[in-house]
């Protein structure tokens, strides 16, 4: 990594710790900062604090006392997470104190060039892709996988030498805390309204994302979605050379003709080829080839990593069959929108689909007309009855209410022919039965073995 001595002597606050404040209070420390950690979780319930207490980091947890702010601090190392409208934030910006997020941190120490990634759906899959496709025809050096993905950039960056990529996720809460960050390749997957109850409109949200690419110029690529009218209209404020991709017109860049995929005037792979479904995924998969093919990776090496792609855990994660019934882990989906995008790659005559979690007090009227054609659905958790209406109202005829995701897997392979697929897209949180939509997909994969196991 590249030793900067930026911080050499300086009093730095880390604000909040979980994977990314962790990493950047070790990171901090081993630069020579005198680093304080403040994290709202009790001490004997702080593993991380405990820790890096050990390590001769100075520890504050259990509160936010502003009158730690009195200790003059050169820089705060925020935890994404945590709002700019917190006391302790707002406090700090009256200070003048500079706050950035760990990413930043990653870009300065950072001896390869960085790939950055945004947009509000399909970053995570969009980032592995691009890995793999990296990772299939470099010759010297490895792409490693970064920031919003689980794999906290700070420490990543410490790893990674000049020959190297760093292939960095990044969302918008990490992008508010940016200043001098510069990708060389950056990516865009789309653009709609999500995190109000952060960013507070559609605007900031916009505004957030569109910081990845501040720092570009004229020698940096941006991959942008041509789908979107609203990314069209951005790409015309940029320094850095745009680079199109689009599923429904010729671009100067990644398209689909004829149900093939091209770069250019280059033919790359047959859509059909994709190793995952879904129209939404064939976005992914042109980002993925824009970025593989700027880095001169040949096109055999990006068509064997897109054949053999079959998707990120718990994002239309394909789990196999069971005499004959396919079955995918779509937990991720914890809005409608991402359910939309997930039905758009099945055929509903032979779908059965698995919804339901966290209510949020919202309908599922902008839900319905995905919902047409599909074969049987099956629905849980605290907005079950809505759903059910919903399903109804599609025409949907045969409809069951069940538990929770465990209880519906079996249930789901009772209604299940031959060629049928069962699908887990459930449009709404976990936080009403399970801790995560991580956990809630385990528990889905865990039931579907379980019935590997009865059918022999």
């Amino acid at each position: 990594m590249n030793r900067i001595t930026t911080y050499q002597n300086k009093k730095v606050l880390v604000f909040g710790l979980a994977k990314s404040g962790f990493s950047a209070a070790k990171l901090l420390h081993n630069l020579g900062a005198l680093v304080t950690v403040n994290d709202g979780k009790p001490f004997d319930e702080n593993p991380q604090a405990q820790d890096l207490l050990t390590e001769g980091i100075k520890v504050i947890t259990g509160s936010h006392p502003l009158e730690l702010l009195d200790e003059e601090f050169a820089l705060i190392v925020k935890n994404p997470g945590i709002p700019y409208t917190h006391p302790f934030i707002k406090r700090a910006q009256e200070r003048n104190i500079p706050i950035i997020t760990e990413v930043e941190l990653a870009y300065e120490i950072s001896e390869a060039p960085i790939i950055g990634i945004t947009g509000t759906n399909g970053k995570t899959t969009t980032t592995t892709m691009i890995g793999d496709c990296l990772n299939a025809g470099m010759t010297k050096g490895v792409a490693r996988l970064s920031g919003n993905i689980g794999f906290p950039a700070s420490e990543v960056a410490q790893e990674v030498t000049k020959e190297d990529c760093l292939v960095m996720e990044l969302s918008s809460f990490q992008l508010m805390g940016i200043t001098d960050f510069h990708p060389h390749i950056a990516v865009v997957t789309n653009l709609y309204e999500a995190h109000l109850d952060y960013h507070g409109t559609r605007e900031e949200y916009v505004k957030a994302k569109w910081e990845l690419q501040k720092n570009m110029t004229t020698s940096d690529y941006l991959v942008l979605n041509f789908n979107q009218e609203e990314l069209r209209q951005l790409a015309e404020r940029t320094h850095a050379r745009v680079v199109p991709f689009s599923t429904t017109s010729e671009v100067a860049g990644v398209y689909v003709k004829n149900d093939h995929i091209y770069y250019l005037d280059e033919a790359i792979m047959p859509v059909a080829d994709l190793g995952v479904p879904g129209a939404h995924n064939v976005e992914n998969a042109l980002a993925a080839i824009a970025v593989a093919k700027l880095q001169k990776i040949d096109t055999p090496d990006i068509v064997q990593a897109l054949r053999h792609f079959s998707g990120v855990k718990h994002r239309t994660q394909y789990l196999g069959e069971v005499k004959g019934v396919r079955v995918y882990n779509d937990s991720k989906a914890t809005n409608i929108l991402a359910t939309k995008m997930a039905l758009g790659g099945f055929d509903n005559e032979h779908l059965i689909l698995l919804a339901g979690g966290l209510d949020r007090g919202n309908s599922f009227d902008e839900l319905i007309p995905s919902l047409v054609g599909i074969k049987a659905m099956i629905v849980f958790g605290e907005t079950k009855h809505k759903l059910s209406e919903a399903a109804k109202k599609a025409g949907i005829k045969i409809i069951e209410v069940s538990e929770n995701v465990e209880t519906a897997v079996p249930l789901a392979f009772e209604l299940a022919d031959q060629n049928d697929t069962i699908l887990l897209s459930p449009a709404n949180a976990s936080w009403d039965q399970y801790p995560n939509f991580e956990v809630r997909g385990d528990r889905f994969i865990a039931a579907v073995e379980q019935q590997k196991l009865i059918e022999g």
